[in-house]
């Protein structure tokens, strides 16, 4: 029978028999693009959005007698902050894993590591600095990212073959660098490094990051010795190459194909075949790559690939994948009490309260009456159009975080606005209470209440992506104020020395509560809140001349009434229907606070 095995089949060659792990050519044809598209998902993003790994049809990297020279093209990248993609390979949990790769450096900086093993719990991370003399110098780090650099220079512009290794059992972590192919290991390598002894190794791994240098990248491979990394296994081996083990694909995935590919056999030879087997179904033989397996929402299934030669089992790969289950809930409360990684659908209405258009994440903030939540969409599931204000129904997503923060990242597409043209009111909140009940708040708007920025920033200008500390007035609590969204009016305009109300999003960095203003307007030196909720306030005389004033609302009903010196200081606490007794206060300017059935008010005062 003729198979179709698609493209991979020549161009993601990987083997695990004889301590041979991966070969990674990067031959995926003759149109450049985003790595983790032209490999069919076999390299896979696990950091960072922005600047992908770039894939080059041509040129490939050679050096004579290396197995993986020029096959292919290679990939380049260099991008603070951007993508960090891996490639999986079949668990390796004792013994020494080496990996290698041709690199050519065209420019370097001060030193940052570009390449290790592990998309998660990184180890053998290699790195690159300029020597001081226009050269480079390459370093290793067992588990952290400050590496130990090796005394020679190298230069730029020169393809050179780096060699590291991972021993599992003692953490210890060796570089080479290499001019030509060597057959034995070196006695001295370039550097060491220990640490992280006991940590299996399952993927290589590209990092971009600031300070990394211009580099090509070409012949990655993945062994468990020397003479695996410097020679092709002649053994027949099979490898999956998608999905990952442990993979969780959205609800509504219906189907799930597995690749794989195979090495050092001929299929078309009788015989020589690959059978699969899912669950406890029947063995399915003489299949090809791609592999389709229908699926349903809840369910986990467990793939067994065989390769046969001459009717005999040679090699057995096996992964193991899940379709989540989607639960609805009615409000956002709710939403945020699931659990980090679950799908939820959204099924009450929640408001658009802002849209963050600075970066690629696609942002936004949505909340109902009881909570609020941020939309984290850096794919651009939500395509239709949607505006401050609108509202969202059956909304369909992942709960996930970043640094405390509780996000939400759409699987699925809404039709549109729900709603359009709503208002939301902000909470008031004191400082007092963001900061230690911030949780609360975060990701609604709220109005943080008559604090006074840090005299050092007094007078200076808003900056992007900047903490002011400010505390309340008359007292010592404090919290952070965060200039967050860089695109908007609020930057360049002057930090007051005078008292002021902040309007913004309630948020939090790794347990630091803080809010986040918008717009140049959200930062209110007049103290003057009139019209919060629905209740109009008013004072007379004011200035007021007098040992008693009036303060009159539409229902007239009893009033909580808080009155605070121009520096913050509480100076009267008291409850009143109209008239309120202010002998005791001296010549000057005063706030005072109104709470009428439960909602407030401010007001500057004048005591003349």
């Amino acid at each position: 029978m003729i198979k179709n095995y698609l493209l991979l089949v020549a161009l993601l060659i990987s083997s695990i028999s004889f301590g041979q792990i991966l070969a990674e050519d990067f031959d995926y044809g003759m149109t450049d693009g985003d790595l983790t598209a032209v490999s069919g998902g076999a390299w896979a993003q696990h950091s960072g959005t922005t600047l992908p790994v770039a894939y080059i049809a041509t040129p490939s990297l050679t050096m004579a007698g290396y197995p993986s020279s020029g096959v292919g093209g290679h990939v380049t990248f260099n991008g603070s902050g951007a993508e960090d993609v891996n490639r999986s390979f079949a668990t390796v949990s004792s013994g020494t894993v080496y990996g290698s790769a041709l690199v050519n450096i065209s420019a370097v900086g001060t030193g940052n590591y570009f390449l290790h093993f592990n998309s998660g719990g990184f180890r053998a991370r290699v790195g690159a600095r300029d020597d001081g003399g226009g050269g480079v110098q390459f370093g290793i780090g067992a588990n952290t990212s400050t590496l130990v650099y090796g005394a020679a220079s190298y230069s730029l512009n020169t393809t050179y073959l780096l060699v590291f290794s991972f021993n599992i059992d003692t953490g210890d972590s060796n570089l080479y660098v290499l001019s030509a192919v060597t057959p034995t290991e070196p006695a001295m390598p370039e550097a060491t490094s220990n640490g992280g002894a006991g940590q299996a190794i399952s993927a290589i791994a590209f990092r971009q990051s600031s300070n990394i240098p211009t580099v090509l990248v070409d012949g990655v491979r993945v062994a468990t010795s020397w003479n695996e990394i410097m020679n092709n296994s002649s053994t027949p081996s099979v490898s999956i190459v998608t999905p990952a083990d442990g993979t969780t694909f959205d609800p509504g995935t219906n189907s799930v194909d597995v690749t794989f590919t195979t090495q050092n056999i001929d299929l078309m030879v009788a015989g020589n075949q690959v059978n699969i087997t899912v669950d406890a179904n029947p063995t399915d033989a003489d299949v090809s790559s791609p592999y389709t397996i229908p699926t349903t929402d809840g369910t986990t299934y467990n793939v067994t690939v065989e390769l046969l030669e001459n009717n005999m089992v040679v090699d057995t790969q096996m992964v193991s994948f899940s379709i989540a289950s989607i639960t609805q809930v009615s409000d956002i409360t709710a939403l945020r009490a699931g659990t980090i990684g679950g799908f939820y659908e959204l099924t009450g209405e929640a408001i658009i309260s802002y849209i963050v258009t600075e970066n690629t994440r696609n942002q936004k903030y949505i909340q109902d009456s009881g909570a609020g939540i941020l939309i984290d969409d850096t794919a651009g599931t939500l395509s239709a159009p949607l505006n401050i204000g609108d509202g969202i129904v059956g909304l369909q997503g992942q709960l996930s975080q970043f640094s405390g923060v509780l996000q939400f990242v759409p699987t699925a597409n809404v039709p549109g606005a729900s709603t359009t043209g709503n208002t939301l009111t902000p909470i008031d909140v004191t400082a007092a209470e963001l900061a230690t009940n911030g949780e609360v708040y975060e990701s609604r708007l709220i109005r943080l209440l008559n604090v006074t920025f840090d005299g050092m920033d007094a007078g200076g200008m808003f900056a992007d992506n900047t903490n002011y500390n400010v505390t309340e007035n008359g007292g010592t609590d404090m919290t952070v104020c965060r200039v967050s969204f860089g695109d908007e009016d609020l930057i360049g305009t002057t930090i007051p020395a005078d008292p002021a109300n902040i309007t913004g999003l309630g948020s939090e960095f790794n347990g630091t509560y803080q809010v986040f203003p918008r717009y140049a307007s959200d930062i209110d030196t007049t103290l003057s809140t009139d019209e919060f909720g629905t209740t109009s306030f008013s004072i007379y005389p004011n200035p007021a001349t007098g040992n008693t004033i009036t303060i009159t609302s539409a229902s007239n009903n009893t009033k909580d009434v808080e009155v605070y010196s121009i520096i913050g200081k509480k100076v009267i606490n008291t409850t009143i229907t109209n008239t309120l007794d202010v002998t005791g206060l001296q010549s000057g300017v005063y706030v005072v606070k109104i709470t009428e059935n439960g909602k407030s008010a401010t007001k500057k005062l004048v005591i003349k």
